[in-house]
């Protein structure tokens, strides 16, 4: 008789409150219809002696439960990075590599576009980047109308500064680490830098090159693609969406505001049918060759979202590589199918795993 995969979710908890309670449900649903027994647990949920965990589960009339369940087949690591004593917990954990992961962990924005940039493939996809420096913030200005500071952990567009330099000042805009709008007018690069040393947290920043992607007049605009591996384990775009973010703000993100639109329909009105076709089919090539590089120095992964800049050339930039993505675009969309298969291809590849791993 043929074994039932067993797969674990590794996540935060904190008592029955967890990360991403609203998709972990749809999760744990779509593990029923695909046959699958699947779990959270946290780091602390384990025990090593009895090989058993304790995980938990949704029930519709009693709310999170919990239970002993087997040690996993699978683990999907959806810990995402949180700025406290937890988290360590979990970098300790994930080190000691005991369990088979579905996904490796991908470093820092930092690391990752220094990896990216040595590779000659994705150099054309690359806006300039650097660790943040005073003297490095100077060279970006110098060259460029704006840059953005990003904090090198970190998602969600919290703790992001746009600043924009016009006739002898600089405005500088963004999102707290609360996702509250910040804004202020600097006039010189040593008063920038004491804001900056005021504002951010311990977090090691990056300062990228901005790129002319207003699409919209002030606006921010960005595409959101997945690609995620199917159920053999190949690499697939599940889908795409422009990010709209409103009036005045640094970021696009539907969670600071932001709205979704379909991306051919939008590209359309701008560059004509023609021209968009290029422009999608070139977001393809970028995810799959941003995918084949960071698995080749990473490891083994399971999906990744790209935030990607289209300026006003119609030329395609990568902004930033998410992990541990959300999916809620396509649900914006009124995607329902694709919405459905991004959550349920985790699922599938990790079933593929514990049958071929």
């Amino acid at each position: 008789m043929k074994k039932t995969p067993i797969i674990g979710v590794l996540t935060w908890r904190s008592g029955r409150t967890f990360a991403e309670p609203s998709y972990f449900k749809k999760l744990l649903r779509a593990s029923k219809r695909l046959g699958v027994v699947l779990y959270l647990f946290c780091p602390r949920d384990v025990d090593d002696k009895t090989k058993q965990i304790q995980g938990f589960f949704w029930s519709r009339e009693k709310g999170w439960l919990s239970k002993r369940f087997p040690w996993p087949d699978v683990v999907i690591d959806r810990y995402r990075y949180r700025p406290d004593q937890a988290f360590k917990e979990y970098i300790a954990f994930r080190k000691r590599n005991h369990m088979y992961y579905a996904n490796h962990r991908l470093a820092n924005k930092w690391k990752v576009h220094q990896i990216l940039s040595a590779e000659p493939a994705m150099e054309r996809w690359l806006p300039e980047t650097y660790l943040y420096s005073q003297d490095k913030l100077k060279q970006l200005l110098d060259r460029h109308s704006h840059v953005y500071i990003k904090p090198s952990n970190g998602t969600g567009g919290r703790g992001i500064v746009k600043i924009e330099r016009t006739s002898g000042k600089y405005h500088l805009l963004g999102r707290d680490y609360q996702r509250k709008k910040i804004s202020s007018t600097c006039k010189s690069l040593i008063e920038i830098n004491k804001w900056l040393n005021v504002w951010k947290n311990k977090d090691k920043q990056i300062v990228q090159q901005g790129l002319h992607i207003n699409l919209l007049p002030e606006r921010s605009v960005d595409v959101r693609l997945l690609i995620q591996k199917e159920q053999t384990g190949n690499w697939d775009v599940t889908g795409m969406g422009v990010r709209i973010g409103p009036a005045h703000s640094a970021t696009s993100n539907l969670h600071g505001g932001g709205q979704a639109k379909e991306l051919a329909t939008f590209l359309e009105s701008l560059f004509g049918v023609a021209r968009t076709q290029i422009i999608q089919q070139e977001c393809h090539r970028l995810a799959r060759q941003t995918a084949l590089t960071v698995e080749r120095h990473f490891g083994r992964m399971l999906e990744l979202a790209l935030d990607i800049g289209i300026d006003v050339q119609g030329n395609v930039w990568l902004i930033e590589v998410n992990p541990k993505p959300g999916r809620e675009i396509f649900r914006e969309l009124g995607q329902l199918q694709t919405y459905q298969q991004s959550i349920e291809r985790p699922i599938q590849y990790a079933r593929y795993l514990a049958s071929h791993g």
